[in-house]
């Protein structure tokens, strides 16, 4: 979810991995491990720049499930599920400086 988050708040221009990396403190194997499940998922599209890889975060994927759970929610009569799901604060995440790879 971190990696996603920071993603998500990166924008259209994404990260680099090695920047994802160092800003949320993980390993580079476990990163590769968690990039790869939200590419399959489809969640994140990594663009290949030189010696490096640009990952962005896929907004439309995430709009979509979160459509979909909304228009199926408590049996498909999401007027039942009141009051409306307000989203709660997520913690910081600290980041260390980051440098341009």
């Amino acid at each position: 979810m971190a990696i996603y988050r920071y993603l998500v708040e990166a924008g259209p221009a994404g990260a680099f991995a090695g920047t994802v990396a160092e800003a949320l403190g993980v390993p580079s194997t476990t990163l590769s491990f968690h990039f790869k499940e939200l590419s399959n998922a489809d969640l994140v599209e990594g663009q290949q720049q030189g010696t490096y890889i640009r990952y962005t975060a896929k907004l439309d994927t995430i709009q979509a499930v979160v459509g979909y759970l909304t228009e199926t929610c408590c049996g498909g009569n999401p007027e039942m599920c009141a009051p409306v799901a307000v989203p709660l604060p997520m913690p910081a995440v600290k980041r260390k400086a980051s440098r341009q790879q």
